[in-house]
């Protein structure tokens, strides 16, 4: 089952000429969800062929950066003759504010937008088999991260075994696949224990957006199989990061340790390591030894299953 990210923008508040502003686009078997949404994001979706079609949009908080491409988008939308409506999840205190932007111009889209305010802690929206959590951040204004985070899988159906004691191949197999039991012609009775391993747990995708180092991104990214953490500065310019609330790129490395994260995707670097962005990968790579990407815009990552 497709588990796929997109980076479309890349960049710290100012873009360069190789890094658009802040956007992810997340594509969950055919559900497309946009975390964030900085100027020229819907030029970077058609440059990297994610498709408009997206399903829901969430943003992590409110500065230029993360938001300034929303009114475009919203208006391509409309000349496309979109009818469904969008739902667009920001963190709480701050929908009239997000309305107000939005609505600023005379021309309002064609369909309905729905704006969720979501609070720290509280799921942002549930999908049958997975659900998008919201975390709290540390940013110099109401901010939240985001988790993807799929429920656990059934475990693997021993056919072999199942043949071994008996059970007719059929509808027996679905049943017992299923967590029930069933009675074979003799009166034998076989539980799913029998010929079902345990649960297989499915995958967990963090997105912090911008944020200084916090213990609540260590408990939403616990054995994530992709951690994507604000590193906008290297340890070299350690006191800017703490005066505009944002990480070093070490620091997303010990969060990603400390969470025992799979993989790691450093992004929102700033302009200033234009041509040297590599420095973030070795400073993140002195404190976790997990695999770490340096997010590009068009950067492409699948994510597997953990068994995987």
């Amino acid at each position: 089952m497709t588990l796929r990210v997109t980076f479309l923008g890349t960049s710290a508040a100012i873009p360069t000429t190789e890094r658009n502003p802040s956007g992810i686009l997340i594509n969950r078997e055919g559900d497309r969800l946009l975390f964030d949404a900085g100027e020229g994001t819907q030029r970077q979706m058609m440059r990297y062929g994610t498709g408009f079609t997206v399903s829901a949009i969430f943003l992590t908080h409110l500065h230029g950066d993360h938001v300034l491409g929303l009114p475009g988008l919203l208006q391509t939308w409309s000349f496309q003759d979109r009818e469904r409506p969008v739902d667009i999840h920001t963190p709480a205190g701050t929908a009239d504010r997000l309305s107000e932007f939005l609505f600023s111009l005379e021309e309002r889209p064609g369909y309905p937008v729905r704006i969720h305010e979501v609070e720290p802690g509280a799921t942002a929206r549930r999908w049958d088999d997975y659900e998008v959590r919201a975390f709290r951040t540390d940013h110099r204004t109401r901010a939240v991260g985001y988790a993807l985070v799929e429920e656990d899988r059934k475990g693997r159906f021993d056919r072999a075994r199942a043949e071994e004691l008996g059970i007719p191949v059929g509808p027996k197999f679905s049943t017992l696949h299923d967590g029930d039991p069933v009675e074979l012609a003799d009166g034998t009775v076989i539980i799913p224990e029998q010929v079902v391993g345990d649960p297989r747990p499915g995958r967990r995708v963090v997105y912090t957006g911008d944020t200084l180092p916090t213990k609540t991104t260590v408990a939403a990214a616990a054995s994530a199989d992709l951690l994507i953490h604000d590193a906008t500065f290297t340890s070299e310019h350690r006191k800017r990061a703490r005066e505009t609330a944002h990480a070093t790129a070490r620091e997303a490395g010990r969060i990603a340790a400390d969470a025992d994260a799979k993989r790691l995707a450093l992004t929102h670097i700033s302009s200033r390591y234009t041509g040297r962005p590599s420095e973030h990968e070795t400073e993140a790579a002195e404190v976790y030894d997990g695999t770490i990407i340096l997010a590009q815009d068009g950067r492409v990552v699948e994510v597997p299953y953990p068994e995987e």
